[in-house]
């Protein structure tokens, strides 16, 4: 009896690693400490292979799907109320190399793709306590990371030592995850299989530097937004801005009128997003 459970334990972890996995996440997000009533949710999917799992934004993944058909199409006007809308605060991806543990994070800064390695350690504590979470039998989790507290939901019901974000290396999939002070949640609401990861659109080449090394250049950009807006610019210095109702049109960063538009928006997206999910 006991090697017919093994064996059936065995097959069951075979069929999920034969296929890819798409786990469908809730985020949701206070990104405005000013006014944490002011809360943001968004859907973000993990998807996981046998090699490899992928967290990003499923507004991301829209995005893609538009872009890969004008590029098809050799047609780039585009809806501009449409790609607003598309807009997100997950604005990166996370992929996770499942043999050698190595965690890939991804994002742009203004007109480049970043990569780093992520650098710090995640040591769990696993903690006595249980629940039913949906269809699941969990058990909780704590650990300390870039200088927040979470929690975490895993059930080994589900093979993979993974989960939303960053987080991973407990004995099942996370279900669940949240720090201590509320602002930030992760909750699977779905799962399903697809037939493979997707190839997520990719505009350019990708700088890859050291950890510290991305966030520095964070902070560059914030102090002075504009003065990577014209080091990106090709063509003379002319960036692609939204304008009208339909389509886009190449404008001068020089430009003082665009200058002051584009420093506006920043610094505005700034001030309603100062409470990263890394606070340290």
């Amino acid at each position: 009896m006991k090697k017919i459970l093994l064996f059936s334990v065995a097959l069951c972890s075979q069929i999920f690693f034969a296929q890819a996995n798409r786990f469908i996440y809730q985020v949701t997000m206070r990104t405005d400490s000013i006014h944490p009533e002011a809360s943001k949710s968004e859907m973000a999917y993990l998807d996981i292979d046998s090699q490899k799992s992928l967290f990003y934004g499923e507004k991301q993944l829209k995005r893609d799907s538009i872009m890969g058909k004008m590029m098809q199409t050799g047609s780039f006007n585009f809806d501009r109320s449409q790609m607003e809308n598309l807009r997100s605060n997950i604005d990166f991806t996370v992929e996770k190399d499942l043999k050698t543990g190595t965690k890939t994070y991804k994002s742009r800064i203004a007109r480049d793709q970043y990569a780093y390695e992520e650098d710090r350690p995640m040591e769990w504590k696993i903690l006595p306590e249980t629940a039913k979470i949906g269809d699941y039998k969990t058990q909780k989790a704590e650990t300390n990371f870039a200088g927040r507290t979470w929690f975490a939901w895993f059930t080994s019901d589900i093979p993979f030592q993974d989960g939303p974000y960053k987080f991973s290396g407990l004995p099942g999939l996370i279900v669940k995850a949240e720090d201590s002070k509320g602002d930030y949640s992760f909750d699977l609401k779905e799962s399903k299989k697809i037939t493979e990861l997707p190839s997520l659109v990719q505009r350019g080449t990708t700088i890859k530097v050291k950890r510290d090394a991305f966030t520095k250049q964070m902070e560059k950009y914030k102090k002075d937004p504009m003065s990577f807006m014209s080091q990106g610019a090709s063509g003379g210095g002319r960036v692609m801005i939204g304008g009208g109702n339909s389509s886009g049109r190449a404008m001068n960063p020089n430009d003082p009128e665009i200058r002051k538009r584009i420093e506006e928006r920043v610094k505005e997206e700034q001030k309603k997003n100062n409470n990263p999910i890394e606070l340290k």
